[in-house]
């Protein structure tokens, strides 16, 4: 690092989107909550210098390949924003929670958390303002249950089935509990203390509902005390918990000059 160049600012949070349209979306959705963001195609090179920025999204095209694929991807993108300082990494995922029982959400978030050495991950796709809700783990489409709506007939991954603990425990190495809405109601120490009642009981993931975009802020609240959680777009509202007022903290990670995506095997 020349002398003329500063240290980057650790990244108050990572994002690792399992696909390029959601990475946008949830890009586009933490810049209007204050979150100065950036989007890269691709887990960017390790000397990229970014500016000030609080967080990144990594897009990825992980969704639909094979499981081993999209978690060596995954884990790649994750390594990168840890470098940079991220203390908190957001998987996002769609809010349909697109996948089937090989996975690849399942898989992703497993190897996330064994990488940050975290007992659970709260996971949520809830989306309110898209019509996207979860109520006693069972995701909406609107009114109407996923299972029972037009989107259930995604061509790659198409759900079947509504209930979401049962859907993640399916293509997960570990069990999945609930976070329900009694408890989000009660407030971000309420989830949290339900989330170490389920690491407790070796649970590895939570389904949390959320039907407001309150809701949302609740968990990204009480998500910040784990170094992994899983959401769709939504979780950018209220800018997934992130205290934007608190003092950059500097990044562990080199420097260098701005660029592009990091050259790696098999695209």
């Amino acid at each position: 690092m020349s002398a003329s160049q500063s240290p980057s600012r650790a990244l108050a949070l990572g994002c690792v989107a399992d696909d390029y349209t959601g990475a946008s979306d949830l890009a586009n959705t933490l810049t209007k909550a204050g979150l100065r963001t950036v989007q890269t195609i691709g887990v960017p090179a390790d000397d990229l210098v970014l500016p000030e920025v609080d967080a990144v999204v990594v897009a990825l095209k992980s969704r639909s390949v094979a499981p081993g694929e999209a978690v060596a991807r995954s884990r790649e993108a994750d390594a990168w924003l840890r470098r940079r300082g991220a203390n908190h990494v957001l998987f996002k995922v769609c809010s349909t929670f697109d996948s089937t029982d090989a996975g690849n959400i399942g898989p992703v978030l497993d190897a996330l958390r064994a990488d940050a050495a975290e007992p659970i991950a709260l996971v949520t796709p809830a989306f309110p303002e898209t019509g996207r809700s979860v109520c006693q783990g069972h995701l909406f489409v609107g009114a109407t249950l996923l299972a029972e709506s037009p989107l259930k007939d995604h061509p790659l991954n198409p759900m079947r089935d509504s209930n979401l603990v049962r859907v993640l425990a399916r293509q997960s190495a570990g069990t999945v509990g609930l976070v329900d809405i009694a408890t989000v109601a009660k407030g971000p120490k309420a989830v949290a203390a339900r989330l170490d009642a389920l690491a407790a009981d070796g649970h590895g993931a939570a389904i949390a509902d959320a039907i407001f975009e309150s809701d949302l802020e609740i968990l990204g609240r009480a998500a910040l005390g784990h170094r992994v959680s899983c959401g769709a777009s939504g979780r950018g509202r209220g800018r997934c918990g992130i205290d934007i007022s608190a003092p950059p903290r500097p990044a562990a990670g080199g420097d260098g000059g701005w660029g592009g995506e990091k050259k790696r095997g098999g695209g």
